[in-house]
């Protein structure tokens, strides 16, 4: 219970679906949402949690005072987000953000959303030298190219570098297309916190906005009119929806000298969103799909086999569960 809360106090408004990740990510799905709806009806009925309806009929929770002085009283700084989650209309997007998070930290990475990693950027920064993106891009405009600050949804942290999320709900107009190609090519870079960009990941809900995504980086494969260069990153397309980024930087040696070598600076993955995950009901007998779930290879993203296979999830009540914070 004291996990599913301090989940709710971080992230404001959250669904059953994902405290069946957050709390039963070894189990299968359906035990996993069993057990969530049990916890959530403890809650609710202790009164620790409020329910509340979306505009897209989603069922959703907030933290009432009751449960944020729950918290307090296990040290953990909280507070209600109740009146917040009642001026809500639609924040799929933010649920979404949550659940990717929860799904790498299940993983046994480090993961921020916007805001989160917004917050470290900028903590102790004065107002005006404020930090306004995670990286830098070249973006072409007309005929001209502007730098734009951008913000992942999630960033997560692996060994080798950071993971960036793009969760697209909707189609993404002219501008947002031209950043999300600048963004493929910038891999490697470095993002505001130090971190070499490994891994691009968008996580498309529709079929429709998928295949664009699609297009815009199969727009970035290697060609005559966009040939590998020292200063232009092209994308190989190894099966539909994972590209690798090649590039081929710049190599500094000890006795002064330096070289080209041409490399796989990281991957852009593209997949759906799990969309029909949220649509499983355990009483009425309807019948949804249940892949994607942790048993198999699709969550937080498809690990492509260069990168060898994602650890199992342990439940995070046994001992020696990894805890990314």
């Amino acid at each position: 219970m004291l996990r599913a809360l301090s989940a709710l106090n971080r992230f404001r408004v959250i669904r059953t679906f994902d405290i069946a990740a957050l709390c039963g990510p070894e189990r299968p799905f359906k035990a996993a949402l069993t057990a969530a709806q049990k916890a959530v009806r403890g809650m609710k009925k202790a009164g620790l949690v409020q329910w509340y309806r979306t505009d897209r009929q989603q069922h959703v929770y907030g933290l009432t005072k009751k449960g944020a002085d729950l918290l307090q009283e296990h040290g953990i700084d909280s507070a209600s987000s109740v009146r917040r989650v009642n001026d809500m209309t639609n924040p799929e997007h933010m649920l979404w953000a949550s659940f990717i998070a929860v799904c790498c930290e299940v993983r046994g990475l480090r993961a921020l959303t916007e805001p989160e990693f917004l917050r470290e950027l900028n903590r102790g920064k004065e107002k005006g030298a404020l930090v306004q993106g995670l990286l830098n891009v070249d973006v072409g405009v007309g005929n001209a190219y502007k730098w734009r600050a951008l913000r992942p949804d999630v960033v997560a942290y692996e060994p080798d570098g950071a993971t960036w999320f793009e969760i697209d709900r909707s189609k993404r107009g002219s501008a947002r297309e031209a950043s999300l190609g600048a963004l493929f090519k910038s891999m490697g870079a470095r993002t505001s916190d130090g971190q070499p960009l490994r891994r691009i990941v968008v996580l498309a809900k529709t079929d429709r906005i998928l295949g664009r995504a699609v297009a815009i980086a199969r727009a970035k494969l290697e060609s005559k009119e966009n040939p590998l260069t020292t200063t232009n990153n092209v994308l190989r397309e190894i099966q539909c929806g994972l590209f690798e980024v090649v590039g081929v930087p710049l190599v500094r040696y000890s006795d002064g000298t330096s070289s080209t070598e041409r490399r796989v600076l990281g991957h852009v993955i593209i997949q759906m969103l799990p969309t029909w995950l949220p649509k499983v009901r355990i009483s009425k007998g309807e019948e949804h799909s249940t892949g994607g779930w942790f048993s198999e290879n699709y969550l937080p993203y498809r690990r492509p086999a260069l990168l060898g296979s994602w650890p199992e999830p342990r439940s995070p009540f046994l001992s020696g569960a990894p805890d990314p914070n």
